[in-house]
């Protein structure tokens, strides 16, 4: 049992604490009451406690300084300040010295029961912790550590387990049993939430689970790693609905303690319950798979459908979005990049049946696109990934897309800033506003401030085609686009794109793309 002190001046204080709670039903023993901080030292040292329960004003060593050398002798001794209102600036000046509990008089027993409650859940999980390392030192195998072994290995590729296997080197015994894969999800803010924060939020979780979900099951592990935890359970058939009472019940914790945390949202996606060891992996697959649907049914639930694909046009959203960014890197400009943001958000949002799964694809792939077009390198990628993982909203994944897109064109602009790119991107940017026009190269070169023979050679050096080839092609590309996307005709996309020969125009086009005009809308039109 967890051995308790009590130490206050009022004799009825003690007697009070002592009648308010069960403390067997606690698991919970009173081993001493003290009645000033001097005692309560003394019986400290003698009795070893767990737990000390003391007032913060007491004649002979008052509680500040009872709890300041308690601790020096027991560094993991849990310590419940009590205090009135007027001392209060005591009971803060106390958290220095590591305290975390404390409660105001007059004592209410229903926040004295759920503060020893919480103790008793710490002092439960040091156990553990302490049994875990002392069979680490005795050699001998530690049970959980080997069954989050098996999740870690399913989570790098393994695909196929046996039984017997499954009893034997991870003690993860599965016959005559169900088995349930599940995926917490935690969404956080990475700018808000630093790496201390983070491993808080983990150890909670593991925390909660072990008081939540593992009673429930014959066995179980949870394996927590980056911003995902990977569950594992098993469980007599006749326990099944036990077992998701015990999921749902650790969600509601995590929800109710996440304004502790900080800006962290949880979700928990389930796998198919099974009965086949062979049939892990995509149920585990599965679980990941339901979790992502949080974009669509927001998050704080648990979620265990994984919806058909719908008939996003992934193709088309990603071309149309390829043109514009490929054109706002051409002139280093944020608003073609805005509006392919726009055009891709419109995109998944007319889809009636999308999937969470798809959206978050779609917002990945579209990041690859970006990064390959500008140049970028695979560090780069790879952070934006990460970070697009942790997103449990659609406009989330978008404010990422839109940060990758505006520090690349930074960097890119401070790159190309310099004289001799400078008046290329300008004179793109001329050529690109004034196709439609009969410009030449003298236009170009009077507003980028060039002469004609020096601008000529550098614009082939660092483009690596001449002028009228580029002012062609930028032509033709748009004559195709109007052909695919309006009702205009052939003569007035030829007027529109800077042609006033159509039979020039005509040929132009053909040899560019291999048919005429009037053929090319009717093969992409």
């Amino acid at each position: 049992m967890w051995k308790v002190i009590i130490a206050d001046d009022e004799k009825l204080i003690c007697r009070l604490i002592e009648t308010l709670i069960d403390w067997r039903a606690l698991d919970m023993e009173i081993v001493g009451k003290a009645e000033n901080g001097l005692e309560a030292l003394r019986m400290v040292k003698e009795l070893q406690p767990h737990l000390l329960i003391t007032d913060i004003r007491m004649p002979g060593c008052d509680g500040l300084d009872l709890i300041r050398q308690a601790r020096e002798f027991s560094p993991e001794l849990e310590i419940v300040i009590i205090s009135g209102y007027a001392h209060f600036e005591y009971a803060k000046t106390a958290i220095a010295y590591g305290v975390g509990s404390y409660i105001l008089k007059p004592v209410n027993q229903a926040e004295l029961k759920k503060t020893l409650e919480k103790i008793v859940l710490r002092l439960e999980e040091r156990g553990r912790r302490e049994r875990t390392e002392q069979d680490r030192e005795n050699g001998q195998p530690v049970p959980q550590r080997l069954r989050e072994g098996l999740i870690r290995d399913l989570l790098d590729g393994k695909r196929e387990f046996t039984e017997a296997e499954l009893a034997q080197s991870y003690q993860f015994h599965v016959r005559d049993r169900q088995l349930q894969t599940f995926f917490l999800k935690l969404d956080l803010d990475r700018d808000e939430l630093g790496d201390p924060a983070r491993a808080i939020i983990r150890q909670k979780a593991e925390e909660m689970f072990q008081t939540a979900v593992l009673p429930a099951c014959a066995e179980g592990a949870l394996y927590l790693r980056n911003s995902a935890g990977y569950g594992l359970l098993s469980y007599p058939p006749d326990q099944r609905d036990r077992v998701r009472r015990s999921l749902r019940e650790f969600l509601k914790q995590l929800e109710a303690n996440k304004s502790l945390f900080g800006s962290v949202e949880f979700t928990i996606g389930l796998g198919r319950t099974i009965q086949e060891v062979r049939e892990l992996a995509d149920s585990m697959d599965a679980a990941r798979l339901a979790a992502a649907e949080r974009l669509i049914e927001g998050r704080g639930r648990m979620l265990e459908d994984v919806p058909p694909d719908s008939d996003l046009p992934r193709q088309a959203i990603l071309t149309r979005y390829t043109k514009l960014v490929d054109h706002g890197i051409e002139i280093l400009d944020e608003e073609p990049l805005r509006l392919a943001r726009e055009g891709l958000r419109a995109g998944m949002m007319a889809v009636t049946r999308i999937c969470g799964r798809e959206i978050v694809e779609l917002v990945l792939d579209a990041g690859k696109i970006f990064a390959l077009r500008a140049g970028s390198g695979e560090e780069e990628t790879q952070v934006f990934q990460q970070r697009c993982g942790q997103c449990g909203r659609i406009e989330l994944l978008l404010r990422e897309l839109e940060r990758l897109h505006t520090r690349t064109l930074r960097e890119l602009k401070e790159r190309q800033e310099n004289e001799t790119t400078r008046p290329i991107r300008m004179a793109k940017q001329f050529i690109q506003e004034n196709y439609g026009q009969n410009i030449t190269l003298e236009d170009v070169c009077g507003a980028v401030g060039f002469s004609s023979a020096y601008f000529s050679a550098l614009f082939k050096k660092e483009t690596g085609e001449g002028f009228s080839k580029y002012l062609t092609r930028v032509r033709i590309d748009r004559a195709k686009e109007l052909l695919r996307e309006t009702s205009l005709s052939v003569s007035e996309v030829c007027e529109a794109v800077g042609y006033s020969d159509r039979k020039h125009f005509t040929q132009t086009f053909h040899k560019m793309t291999g048919v005429n005009p009037a053929e090319f809308r009717r093969l992409y039109g």
